[in-house]
Order: C-alpha cells, then sequence, then structure tokens
C-alpha cells in the first residue's frame, strides 16, 4: 500500500506548500481541540482500514473536502458554518494533508491546519483517543442521525 511520503519528494510542490501553510503538532491537538477545532482525517477508506480509525474525527475522504468544508457549498457539513471554523487535517503521514490545506486556505479557511505526522505521529505519541468525547464529532454525530 502506498504511504503518503511514496507520493512527493524534497524537491516537490509540498515543500514550497509548507513553508505558506500553518501546521499543528501532536502535542498542540488536545489544546485546539478543547478551544473547538474540528479534526478531519482525509485518509481513504483504505487506508482507515488497514491503518485504524481515528475515534473523534470526521472522516471525509480528500476528493470531497473542499465541497464538506465550504461554508458556501450546498455540499456542506453542518458544521462548515463560516471562515472562522478551525480545521486540523490529517491524513497518515501529513504529507497529503498539507497539499490539502493549501487548497483550504485557498478557499478562505484562514484557520485550516494540518496534523505534523498525521495519524502516524499521533499513534507513535500514544494519543489516537485524544479526539474522543470531542464536541464537534458529538454534534456532527447528532446531525446525521436525524436524518
Amino acid at each position: 500500500m502506498f504511504t503518503d511520503s511514496d507520493l512527493f519528494d524534497s524537491s516537490s510542490a509540498l515543500e514550497q506548500t509548507r513553508t505558506r501553510t500553518p501546521h499543528t503538532t501532536v502535542f498542540e491537538l488536545l489544546d485546539a481541540v478543547a478551544r473547538g477545532a474540528i479534526v478531519v482525517d482525509i485518509r481513504p477508506q483504505a487506508q482507515r482500514a488497514v491503518q485504524g480509525t481515528l475515534p473523534g474525527a470526521l472522516a471525509i475522504e480528500r476528493n470531497v473536502l473542499e465541497a464538506r468544508l465550504n461554508p458556501t457549498s450546498d455540499a456542506r457539513l453542518t458544521v462548515a458554518t463560516d471562515r472562522d471554523v478551525e480545521w486540523i487535517v490529517i491524513c497518515s503521514e501529513g504529507y497529503t494533508s498539507s497539499l490539502a490545506v493549501a487548497s483550504l486556505q485557498e478557499l478562505g479557511l484562514h484557520r485550516a491546519t494540518d496534523l505534523v505526522g498525521g495519524y502516524r505521529a499521533l499513534q507513535s505519541a500514544g494519543l489516537l483517543g485524544v479526539l474522543t468525547g470531542a464536541r464537534h464529532s458529538v454534534r456532527e454525530a447528532e446531525a446525521i442521525s436525524a436524518h
């Protein structure tokens, strides 16, 4: 199975993108979630099945991310209320999420950031349960079950 790092090298657009976009570390994540940041796992379903899910994160595959988070989109999530939502995007290792955040920033979602090291960094730090009970995941689960 491909990993994020298989797709990029240090001379790619990724490195340029990373210098322009903000990042969150695993140690900053808990505080970010406490203040209301919404964590989005963009790993494909097949990758989540192999690596494991991230309880409390919204699972939104990369190909529909912009439509789901853009508050002006007809396909937006109920939590995509405005451009001031703090989004933290997570992929497997932090590569794909950096490019996704650049795209979100271009849409005007100025508080979008990605998690340095991605899911694997959370796993290595023993913090996979850090999102359990996060307000946004409870709200979104209630909205989905109401439909």
